[in-house]
């Protein structure tokens, strides 16, 4: 599996979707927000709207492309399928498995070797092209996959809906990821109002 490009990017999880709400795994499947969901997600624009964007970025999945409309007020610029939640096989649509079985291939799905491989392509090509740091909206398993990259393993507790994030190398080699906060937003360029 390559190297991710190590650049900052803020990345923003879906607002919590019907299956989120039922405890079930939703994975490749376009499962909408609920209204708790968009409200999370108006929520994060407080942090995200008055931010100019080089390039926002979205899985094209309803969940994720309508969490980046409500929370910066605009169309993602892109659309990439890369950026899709796992491929969970005969696991999508039934109750989340405790423990989840990351490293296992499911029935029918997509493995976590080619996942993973797949995630960090299309995130090295986004970051390959941007001097700053861009916004990534998408699901819970690409922060895995930055887990798995900084110290070998995906488990961990499940990113917050709609949480915005600063995911950022650190002096370490490593990979830290933790709640945007106010100095990271003072680092962005900001929107110009008329």
């Amino acid at each position: 599996m390559p190297e991710l490009i190590r650049r900052p990017f803020v990345f923003l999880r879906h607002g919590q979707s019907v299956w989120n709400r039922e405890g079930r795994i939703a994975g490749s499947q376009d499962v909408p927000l609920t209204p708790q969901g968009e409200d999370e997600a108006r929520l994060a624009f407080a942090l995200l709207g008055d931010i100019d964007w080089p390039l926002i970025v979205s899985s094209p999945l309803e969940r994720a492309r309508r969490t980046a409309e409500l929370a910066t007020g605009r169309m993602p610029h892109q659309l990439i399928d890369g950026l899709k939640e796992r491929h969970w096989g005969h696991l999508e649509n039934q109750p989340i498995p405790r423990p989840m079985p990351y490293l296992l291939e499911p029935d029918g799905g997509e493995s976590w070797e080619t996942f993973a491989a797949r995630v960090v392509d299309t995130l090295n090509t986004i970051l390959a092209h941007e001097a700053a740091p861009p916004l990534v909206v998408g699901h819970s398993g690409l922060i895995r996959v930055v887990r798995f990259m900084a110290c070998g393993s995906p488990e961990g507790p499940r990113t917050a809906n709609a949480q915005p994030l600063w995911v950022a190398p650190d002096t370490r080699a490593q990979w830290e990821m933790r709640p945007l906060g106010l100095a990271d937003i003072a680092h962005l360029p900001r929107l110009t109002r008329s």
